[in-house]
């Protein structure tokens, strides 16, 4: 007998929610697709802009790289420093890569604009790298 009751006011409430009852309710039903992904809203970045953020690091790359070696080394253990400095920088950019895989924004259209990307990001963690290494004082 509750349960009776409960029903009718569910039912009521279902009237009143949906405005036409039971027939809103399944044809909602019908709208809904379980096995599809909800879309993802389209990106507004431009056309170029894995090619203009690529151009921007290089050039970073360049500046950096002038400002490390435009002075000589210093002559003890440079090699093994510039490797070091190369490790690195490699390790920073892979923790990059991979944090912008987790969000889902480390994907290219062509297999170029993934070197490019990837390459001036590794080349300009090394060169942030050594430039805080040489120029910095700290270590030497």
């Amino acid at each position: 007998m509750l349960l009776d009751l409960l029903g009718i006011i569910v039912d009521a409430l279902g009237l009143f929610s949906s405005g036409s009852g039971s027939l809103s309710s399944t044809s909602d039903r019908k709208s809904l697709n379980y096995d599809e992904k909800p879309r993802k809203k389209e990106s507004k970045r431009s056309k170029y802009f894995t090619e203009k953020v690529s151009a921007v690091a290089l050039v970073l790359v360049a500046f950096g790289f002038f400002m490390v070696f435009k002075d000589p080394l210093p002559v003890q253990n440079y090699t093994q420093t510039l490797i070091v400095a190369s490790l690195i920088g490699i390790g920073i950019s892979l923790l990059v890569f991979f944090v912008l895989y987790i969000l889902e924004l480390y994907y290219f259209k062509t297999p170029f604009k993934l070197l490019l990307f990837s390459c001036s990001v590794i080349t300009f963690f090394i060169s942030t790298v050594s430039c805080a290494y040489f120029k910095s004082g700290w270590f030497i």
